[in-house]
């Protein structure tokens, strides 16, 4: 029923788009409902757009859940929030209609600004789609996803599987005609925050110990890996000559203190990190390791090799975009992986059984690898 009422809306608004932009574009909206790390996943593209149109005027409407990953790049001119329907992991669901009224209240704002293009950067995401129809931009591109395809005007063709920093990056190709050059991910925190981190870092890390950070926390329940196994890992990684620390928000706090409390020693940080002191303090990390996450690829943005443990997620879509030996995945290969929900297992298990048959012993050589082969390699500091 979706699919045909967007169908009939493609058709009805098309004689409201606006005739004659101008080319090569000069205004350019990106559209970007997405959480943290997927916006960092999109630097790369950012990057290229502006390279191959440095003279237009690149306005990102995102997520204010997100907003602090784009805020000070200077690839845009313009940064807008708007809280995308179905995206806020904290709202309570909305009225029926409200996504409706918004979706029509921000298209008549969004007219006035006379957009030439509108890139996509979600494949699936009809709604942001729909926002750019309505909103009368001539050129609208993304991928031929069934339900964003008949509200396109040009799609790309779909492949679920692809990494979605090359998603990103083929949607700058077939906006400019230009090959879009793939980069290193970019998050560059304050210059306060990395006094912030230069500061803990010689407070509490000796001048010769390694720092090994843990992110354990993530957005989706089923991408946790229990913790036991975090508890069994440190036990088997600690060593004289090493500190580690537990990072995560002040809502995972608790996670923290429990598997600290298996290690009185392990230090633990989360009611004073902000997303920029937690890039700065893994910027001086030896390591950092965690599950599928954005504080992971934001670890990936500092230049620090990482380990990423993966149940339900992609990693062929979602994993890490880096040097493949400093960014590192492991998974169980559970034939039922990835399946893509992180709410609940579709199979019941609890803890997910894709997460739980990683084994610490697994993560535990692959640490000690790691860090023998990184130890004579500086580190790429972004």
């Amino acid at each position: 029923m979706r699919a045909l009422l967007l169908r009939l809306l493609a058709i009805i608004a098309r004689p409201w788009v606006r005739r004659n932009p101008a080319h090569p574009p000069q205004r350019v909206l990106i559209i970007k409902p997405d959480h943290l790390g997927d916006l960092l996943l999109a630097t790369p593209a950012l990057a290229a757009l502006r390279s191959a149109l440095p003279a237009a005027h690149l306005t990102a409407l995102v997520g204010p859940w997100a907003a602090p990953m784009w805020q000070r790049l200077p690839e845009l001119d313009t940064l807008s929030t708007l809280p995308f329907p179905a995206f806020d992991r904290a709202a309570a669901k909305p009225a029926l209609l409200a996504p409706y009224l918004l979706l029509l209240r921000e298209a008549w704002q969004l007219r006035r600004q006379r957009y030439d293009a509108a890139l996509m950067l979600r494949d699936d995401h009809w709604w942001g789609a729909a926002l750019a129809l309505l909103a009368g931009i001539p050129h609208r591109i993304g991928f031929a996803h069934p339900l964003c395809r008949p509200l396109l005007s040009q799609a790309l063709p779909y492949d679920p599987r692809q990494h979605v920093t090359q998603q990103a990056l083929d949607l700058v190709t077939a906006l400019t005609g230009q090959p879009a050059t793939p980069t290193a991910l970019r998050f560059s925190p304050s210059a306060a925050a990395r006094a912030w981190a230069a500061a803990w870092q010689q407070q509490h890390v000796r001048p010769a110990e390694q720092l090994i950070i843990i992110h354990p926390g993530t957005g989706g329940p089923t991408k946790h890996w229990p913790e036991s196994h975090w508890i069994e890992l440190i036990a088997a990684i600690r060593q004289p000559d090493r500190r580690i620390a537990l990072t995560g928000s002040p809502a995972e706090s608790g996670r923290l203190a429990l598997i600290a409390a298996a290690h009185p020693d392990t230090l633990t940080l989360s009611a004073e990190l902000t997303i920029e002191r937690l890039a700065a303090l893994f910027a001086h990390a030896t390591l950092v390791i965690g599950v599928d996450s954005g504080p992971l690829h934001i670890a990936v943005s500092q230049g620090v090799p990482t380990i990423h443990l993966f149940g339900p997620s992609d990693p062929h879509r979602f994993g890490p975009w880096g040097d493949p030996h400093r960014q590192r995945v492991i998974s169980a290969g559970l034939p039922c992986s990835p399946c893509g929900v992180f709410a609940t297992c579709p199979r019941g298990t609890d803890p997910p059984e894709c997460m739980a048959a990683i084994q610490p012993a697994q993560v535990t050589t692959l640490v000690e690898q790691m860090i023998k082969q990184n130890r004579s390699k500086p580190i790429d500091r972004l």
